[in-house]
């Protein structure tokens, strides 16, 4: 979702007076609403992976005549459906799965000519034979400071001197992309004793690897994954001084707040999918075999690609990018 707003950018630079409005899943909300570019979110009731043809029919007809052109930025036949189903006039992506005969103003993928997922999906802006402004507008999230002190208050976290450092440890991919929890740790000690704050983020699937980082920080670390919404993080992001996480949601996000990020990767592709900000420093160990896109290394566990990611290299970089927190 973060990796589609310079699309949205791009179709405001050419027609400022266009309201844009986003049909996606519930969660994203709290990221969409942060975009000063998309005027509403259309509620996607439909769960990842749900066909839902019925549920599809009905929202489509619902959107019937609302709607003059649809850019659909996923390439699954499903979700060129609504669009259809809406009869709006002018369908734009990218052909593949069967939607020829639903989309009506397709386009071929050059992947070499667009190795970003954040070009393909700013490159369905333009127009045949319009070239891709260099350099992309890079993501930008809002926040408003009420609403992160509003957050902060309600954690009972202290406005203090100390500086905060979010530790994001999930990927939702899979292991091969997750960095060991015991670097974590490792980590967490050392920047505690160079006087940081340590906050975990990220879902109900990260809270045991929250808690274990958080108790090697002592009492300068709190445990926040599984228990905030979205928005919160967003908020508590926003607030924080750097973010040291893996390739995630959360890692983009940090970057759209303009955050310094180290982000970790492992078996993905920092070209196809990097951090978009000029605070942001990849780490990666760039074995012969990455990027794999696995899911699990095939070669062991942990994956070499992140167990050889150490502690001290991390730590480096966030020296580099946060001289003085």
């Amino acid at each position: 979702m973060v990796m589609a707003q310079p699309l949205f950018k791009l179709l405001k630079l050419k027609n400022p007076d266009c309201p844009i409005d986003v049909l996606a899943p519930p969660w994203s909300q709290a990221v969409l609403e942060r975009m000063p570019e998309v005027r509403a979110t259309i509620e996607l009731p439909l769960q990842h992976g749900e066909l839902g043809l019925g549920k599809r029919y009905r929202l489509g007809i619902s959107l019937k005549g609302n709607y003059q052109h649809a850019i659909v930025l996923p390439n699954s036949f499903k979700s060129a459906l609504i669009p259809f189903f809406a009869r709006i006039p002018r369908r734009t992506g990218f052909i593949g799965e069967m939607r020829l005969g639903l989309l009506n103003d397709w386009r071929r993928l050059d992947k070499q000519r667009y190795p970003q997922t954040v070009q393909r999906f700013a490159a369905l802006s333009l127009a045949p034979g319009e070239t891709l402004p260099s350099p992309l507008p890079l993501p930008h999230l809002t926040h408003k400071p009420e609403r992160v002190c509003a957050t902060l208050r309600g954690w009972g976290l202290p406005l203090d001197q100390r500086p905060n450092l979010a530790f994001c440890p999930g990927a939702e991919f899979g292991p091969a992309k997750r960095w060991p929890i015991h670097h974590f740790q490792t980590l967490a000690r050392m920047c505690v004793q160079e006087g940081w704050r340590i906050l975990v983020l990220g879902s109900s699937k990260e809270k045991a690897w929250g808690e274990a980082i958080a108790q090697s920080a002592g009492q300068q670390g709190v445990n926040l994954a599984g228990s905030t919404s979205l928005s919160e993080a967003v908020d508590l992001l926003s607030f924080v001084q750097a973010v040291v996480t893996n390739d995630s949601g959360l890692m983009h996000v940090a970057a759209a707040l303009n955050r310094p990020v180290v982000a970790l990767f492992g078996s993905s592709d920092p070209k196809h999918t990097p951090p978009l900000a000029p605070l942001a420093r990849i780490v990666s160990r760039n074995l012969p075999c990455a990027p794999c896109f696995k899911r699990h290394c095939p070669l062991k566990e942990p994956a070499p690609c992140l167990e050889e990611i150490t502690p001290d290299d991390v730590l480096r970089h966030l020296r580099e990018l946060v001289a003085h927190p």
